[in-house]
């Protein structure tokens, strides 16, 4: 398959001419995955993004699969149950994308704080059930306070009580999209990026039946037909929404902002992600995670109303996450000076459903007489004195809970929400990354059903929990064994060991396809040859229209490689450059936007002159 900008002219001129059977607005990662499964089985399909692919929220989360511990804090084990078994589906369709990376925990004696050792002990064993990886080399573990101060030395020992380590996944978000957008396109779909919805079309009995489009590359607006219009705009839904004039519904987005920082790991090293309470007692908890040779760390969680294609990090965010990890990690000592890169993104919440995957919400706590209950009914099980039945009715029956207990009825998932306006636009909001296949299939079903039934058109969905994205076709089980094999493909082609797995953990089953480069390209100026066949790979089989989707999403480079990024900026703008022959103009404003997404990461307007 060839996914490159030919391809988009003659996608762009299929949806000028065909009737699609659905025309999904937004490329994120739920349009993405919903993109797949339209066109694996077999509906004629467009997707249409204003933006590059991922480049709003799901480029910007904090890159984990993460499996909601914090709800068995009030034993909200149907969200736990639904998160760890969804993940594993992810896993299993992306093997080269999430990968298993136990988390640690460490608990303090202080107040407000989410677990003590028993309660975490308790809700891990719980965790792992639900996982089914109790009895395996993840299962959850306890540490001392020694133990965990010998793995972790910078962390701040008063008031540390010990920790638990339990199975958690690092992701790469924008890799995942994309993924799922090329295996779209690979199965005839059209996944159009930087193509903008500015208009709403309806059939003579008023029915939405598709929308007015501008090409944002070349200024043209055009018209696409629609059977169905799927509105998967995340923190955008209700503009869309707002954008069909024959829509009534009420807006029900309430995006919030998290912010993450990055330092280098010389500055702050933590061996594996870690976890724990703010300690600022506001029911809050933050990450710090360990990526290639830096450390990053959020998340913020705080309500915005600016401008969502560009959030921006503030001082107030910079002073809250620095102020929590100098206390926990007391001799880092981080001052601004030392954040080399950072993002912030939004969170798609829905109104009626606050609270946040990450950092509580508005979890409420449960009753006391409630969690005594379950302890005891637990210990019981423990000790072979209740069954399994005992503990399930006194889950059931908990006195308050997780905001997130409470469904919407129109839920698919939890927190999200599917809604069928009037005029039969669908829209699919809120969710959680993880659980954006889950999101897809509601959507589908709901896609089904109104061709079936307006348009006697049948379609059967595919078992997509079987049905992997590009480059997933590895044994989830022995990803890491198949993975050292493809990396060697690379080394006996001339790269290093760390670049031919580096490459092998990007590109999955697609490393191939890379490495088969080396043979056919001229290393670019300026490039290492790693780069070289990644930057003609992006640009031949990867949608890739700007240096900034190169080096921020495909590649992370931005982020997590700052220190080598001044070094290849103007070589790859070159080589993009002469691939697309821009002109001077045109390479000038590609340059200036690149240079403003990396002054946002550097937090240059922060920092002022003197950094």
């Amino acid at each position: 398959m060839v996914f490159s900008i030919e391809r988009r002219k003659q996608d762009i001129e299929a949806l000028k001419q065909e009737t699609l059977d659905v025309l999904i607005i937004g490329g994120g990662i739920t349009g993405a995955g919903t993109a797949l499964q339209a066109s694996a089985s077999g509906l004629k399909t467009g997707l249409v993004e204003m933006q590059d692919f991922a480049e709003g929220t799901s480029s910007r989360s904090t890159k984990l699969v993460h499996g909601g511990l914090r709800y068995l804090k009030n034993f909200d084990v149907e969200v736990v149950a639904d998160t760890v078994q969804e993940r594993a589906v992810v896993q299993g369709i992306a093997p080269h994308i999430p990968k298993a990376d136990p988390m640690i925990l460490p608990v303090y004696d202080e107040p407000g704080s989410t677990f003590s050792m028993f309660s975490l002990k308790v809700a891990m064993d719980l965790y792992d059930r639900l996982a089914s990886v109790t009895g395996t080399k993840y299962a959850n573990y306890m540490l001392t306070k020694e133990e965990v101060l010998k793995r972790e030395p910078q962390l701040n020992s008063e008031g540390l009580l010990g920790a638990g380590v339990y199975l958690d996944y690092r992701n790469n978000d924008s890799r995942l999209v994309i993924e799922n957008i090329k295996r779209a396109a690979a199965d005839g779909g059209h996944m159009v990026s930087r193509v903008k919805v500015v208009g709403m079309l309806h059939d003579e009995k008023g029915k939405v039946s598709g929308v007015k489009a501008e090409d944002l590359l070349t200024g043209e607006t055009f018209e696409i037909k629609a059977r169905t219009v799927l509105n998967t705009t995340g923190p955008w839904s209700d503009t869309i929404r707002q954008l069909d004039g024959k829509s009534e519904a009420a807006p029900q987005m309430r995006p919030t902002k998290g912010v993450h920082l990055v330092v280098d790991n010389k500055k702050l090293y933590v061996p594996q992600p870690t976890y724990f309470d703010t300690g600022k007692n506001d029911g809050r908890m933050v990450f710090v995670i360990p990526r290639e040779e830096k450390t990053y760390f959020g998340t913020t969680d705080t309500d915005y109303n600016g401008d969502f294609a560009h959030p921006t990090v503030e001082q107030e965010d910079v002073d809250y996450l620095l102020d929590i990890v100098n206390t926990r990690y007391p001799s880092a000592d981080i001052t601004i000076g030392d954040i080399e890169s950072s993002w912030a993104g939004l969170r798609p919440l829905i109104m009626s459903n606050g609270g946040s995957d990450y950092n509580g919400g508005n979890s409420k706590p449960i009753k006391d007489a409630s969690f005594d209950k379950v302890i005891a009914t637990i210990e019981r099980y423990q000790k072979g004195e209740a069954d399994r039945q005992t503990v399930e009715d006194v889950l059931k029956n908990i006195e308050t809970g997780n905001s997130e207990s409470e469904a919407n009825p129109s839920a698919i998932s939890r927190g999200s929400a599917l809604d069928i306006d009037k005029d039969g636009l669908i829209t699919v909001a809120g969710g959680k990354l993880t659980d954006y296949r889950k999101m897809a299939i509601g959507a589908m079903k709901a896609v089904i059903e109104i061709l079936q039934k307006d348009f006697n058109l049948s379609y059967e969905l595919i078992d997509s929990a079987k049905y992997p994205v590009s480059g997933g076709e590895l044994n989830p089980q022995e990803v890491d064994e198949e993975t050292e094999k493809l990396a060697q493909m690379g080394v006996e082609k001339g790269l290093s060991e760390s670049e031919g797995l580096y490459l092998a953990h990007l590109y999955g089953s697609n490393a191939p396809k890379v490495f088969a480069l080396i043979d056919e390209v001229k290393q670019v100026e300026g490039l290492t040859l790693a780069d070289t066949i990644s930057l003609c790979y992006a640009l031949n089989e990867e949608m890739t229209l700007t240096p900034s989707d190169f080096l921020i999403r495909r590649t992370n480079h931005m982020l997590f490689m700052r220190d080598t990024l001044d070094g290849v900026i103007e070589p790859v703008i070159a080589e993009m450059a002469r691939y697309y022959d821009w002109t001077e103009e045109a390479t000038t404003n590609y340059r200036k936007e690149l240079e403003t997404a990396i002054a946002a990461s550097d937090l240059k307007n922060l920092k002022g002159d003197g950094e």
